[in-house]
């Protein structure tokens, strides 16, 4: 039986506390897993000590080392503070959305689109340093480990969810705000070869479903639904639900709150005409 973890919520007791207690009790369920625990996780005295460590551990190779990754990480959080804050939206918006989430243990050890976003943060805190070429850096190396290419430029709010992850893909120029759950597969991308602002715009509380592809500088508005398969290449108002290859608006108004809700189901069509 899979182990249950009792969670407080953050009004009653911050996430790291939380995080904390759950290595805890995991170290006791499978003491194989001590030196793991204690070295990611309880030997930490905050999350930024224990994210930098973790990114560190995930993303070092022959190029760049562990600590020389942890100490980049480090000073991203010292300079920002922002970012481990969004971290724990991240980490408190995969706990309630994904029901394979039994705790936050899981999600910040094991999922792959939690972890991939941290990184993005780091390298997007880079990019606006000028260090463009480190930022692409870890854009490569997390690519070749998650299967997540995600452009350092783009621009990414709190409380972020990438489902599983695999697939994903959002372009330099793209913006995605907050509250927003992004199923695999999805791709934030350009139509052709143009430059400049070239990306989609995401608005709050957007779901995207599975394979979704949404591409141009367009604008998907706050708690608008793309739904899994979708290929939408024209601008969605909010609150409205777009399918289709091409998509077209199949539902307006959408459910209350998409990207929380986690409703990928598909209502009787109220609209069907083109976008």
């Amino acid at each position: 039986m899979a182990q249950v973890f009792e969670v407080i919520t953050p009004d009653d007791k911050p996430i790291w506390l939380n995080l904390r207690q759950e290595a805890q009790d995991t170290l006791a369920a499978e003491p194989a897993l001590a030196s793991l625990l204690h070295s990611t996780i309880l030997s930490h005295d905050d999350l930024a000590s224990s994210l930098s460590y973790h990114i560190a551990r995930k993303m070092a190779d022959d190029t760049l080392r562990g600590m020389t990754l942890r100490e980049l990480a480090q000073k991203a959080y010292a300079a920002d503070p922002s970012l481990v804050e969004a971290a724990m939206a991240d980490l408190q918006a995969v706990y309630e959305r994904d029901p394979a989430a039994k705790g936050y243990l899981q999600a910040f050890m094991f999922f792959k689109g939690f972890l991939s976003l941290q990184i993005y943060r780091v390298s997007h805190w880079l990019w606006n340093q000028g260090r463009s070429t480190m930022a692409h850096f870890l854009q490569s190396r997390v690519s070749e480990l998650f299967q997540i290419d995600i452009n350092p430029a783009a621009r990414i709010g709190k409380g972020v969810f990438l489902d599983h992850g695999t697939g994903i893909v959002i372009g330099e120029t793209a913006v995605v705000g907050d509250d927003c759950s992004i199923l695999q597969g999805v791709t934030l991308g350009g139509t052709g070869a143009e430059r400049g602002d070239r990306h989609p715009k995401i608005g709050r509380g957007v779901l995207l479903g599975a394979g979704a592809n949404v591409l141009g500088n367009i604008t998907i508005g706050d708690y608008a639904k793309i739904a899994s398969g979708s290929v939408v290449l024209k601008p969605v108002p909010a609150h409205c639900t777009a399918a289709g290859v091409p998509a077209k608006l199949v539902n307006c108004k959408t459910c209350e709150d998409p990207a929380r809700q986690m409703d990928h189901t598909m209502p009787d069509i109220d609209y069907d005409y083109s976008i």
